[in-house]
């Protein structure tokens, strides 16, 4: 078995217990634990921002350590926080196991992003990256789907079930990854910083203008059940429908068009294009309230400005790397993630919900501003390196 079949496996195996999580968590934590929606809030928010600090670090050793052994072990880690959820009983103990589980996430995609360079050539890491997103789509829909029975059965033996399927899948993940071959750790230097990724500003405004454009993230999962429920007379299965188109398109296309992106100036035209479809997928969304067919073309819209901005996202994110530092710095770029899981739901409901069409608008020109962006700050990341280089020539 490749390399690649088994990244893709393990991508497949933990993606399922995520899809999982995600469908049935909220439900958990309320009914069956009592938390109120404020503490659910608050604990995740909480977990995610722990996570989001402790990624540099984590990618850090993940350098020093050799990434194949970090990863194996947060993964480990990620299904011990899981199988801890199920004795949860207090907001305390939740909020606890919350930052354990955000910080094990985080770290975890750090390390299998090092690990990915360290396995593949610099010119297919993009290409990889796009099949284990598309893995990692079918994976999430197998584990809707599994989530969506328990919510059926809406049991306490039903979410308990799910939970350890969860706990499983990522233990199926620890397991394939040590059939990897181990990625030699970088050599330590005593002259430098020790995370230089902390001091690179150009890759820090790349990693925030990237943030930015991940405020999509809450759209499809949030903004847009509460718009069709509020503004439109859609059914509201028509949320199921636009989740299907979303994960099913990237399942089909994410590879072909993750192809098109061949070096940091594709890449960067490939983000700036995301801005600009993801501003008429605004402005479709805006128009949903005179008829639903214009939810569907906005969720397409959507998907594809998704694929466009994750092909280019991941070329710059590793190319502007220093191959010895892979995972700090995707460390670092993957806190975008977690920006956008913790801020992107207020901002984006306070935004579209309360400006309407004016605020659709206005969350498109934010995307296209972001877009637009990204070329000049690569350019910079560029220079940035070739002077660096220059100096330890």
């Amino acid at each position: 078995m490749n390399n690649r079949r088994i990244l893709a496996l393990a991508q497949l195996a933990n993606s399922i217990g995520d899809g999982v999580y995600l469908v049935t968590s909220a439900f958990y934590f309320a009914r069956i634990v009592g938390l109120s929606a404020t503490e659910i809030g608050l604990g995740l928010t909480l977990g995610w921002a722990v996570g989001s600090v402790a990624g540099v670090p984590l990618g850090h050793l993940a350098d020093r350590r050799g990434p194949r052994g970090v990863a194996v072990l947060l993964a480990l880690t990620t299904a011990t926080a899981v199988a801890s959820f199920v004795f949860v009983r207090s907001f305390a103990l939740f909020a606890l196991v919350a930052c354990l589980y955000g910080t094990a996430q985080t770290g975890l995609s750090a390390a299998r992003q090092a690990l990915l360079a360290g396995l593949t050539a610099p010119a297919e890491r993009t290409a990889v990256r796009a099949v284990l997103q598309s893995t990692l789509n079918g994976g999430l829909a197998v584990g809707a789907a599994l989530g969506g029975l328990a919510l059926h059965l809406d049991t306490r033996a039903a979410y308990l079930a799910v939970f350890a399927l969860d706990a499983l899948s990522f233990l199926a993940a620890a397991f394939l990854l040590l059939k990897l071959p181990a990625v030699r750790a970088a050599q330590v230097t005593s002259s430098g910083p020790r995370l230089p990724v902390l001091r690179d500003r150009p890759y820090a405004l790349v990693t925030l203008i990237n943030a930015v454009m991940l405020f999509y993230m809450p759209l499809l999962s949030l903004v847009v059940p509460l718009w069709i429920a509020s503004r439109t007379s859609a059914p509201t299965w028509m949320v199921s429908v636009l989740m299907v188109i979303n994960t099913g398109t990237v399942l089909l296309f994410q590879v072909r068009v993750a192809r098109r992106v061949k070096g940091l100036r594709s890449a960067s035209l490939s983000v700036r294009n995301a801005g600009l479809v993801m501003f008429a997928a605004c402005a479709v969304f805006a128009l949903s309230p005179y008829g639903w067919p214009f939810l569907l073309v906005a969720a397409g819209l959507q998907v594809l400005a998704e694929m466009l901005l994750a092909s280019g996202s991941w070329e710059i994110g590793f190319g502007l790397a220093p191959d010895d530092k892979q995972g700090q710095y995707q460390g670092f770029f993957g806190t975008g993630v977690a920006v956008a899981r913790m801020l992107g739901p207020v901002v984006l409901t306070t935004l579209v919900l309360g400006g309407g069409t004016v605020g659709w608008l206005l969350l498109g020109a934010a995307f296209v501003a972001a877009g637009a962006a990204m070329a000049p700050a690569v350019r910079w990341g560029q220079r940035s390196r070739e002077a660096a280089a220059a100096v330890a020539g």
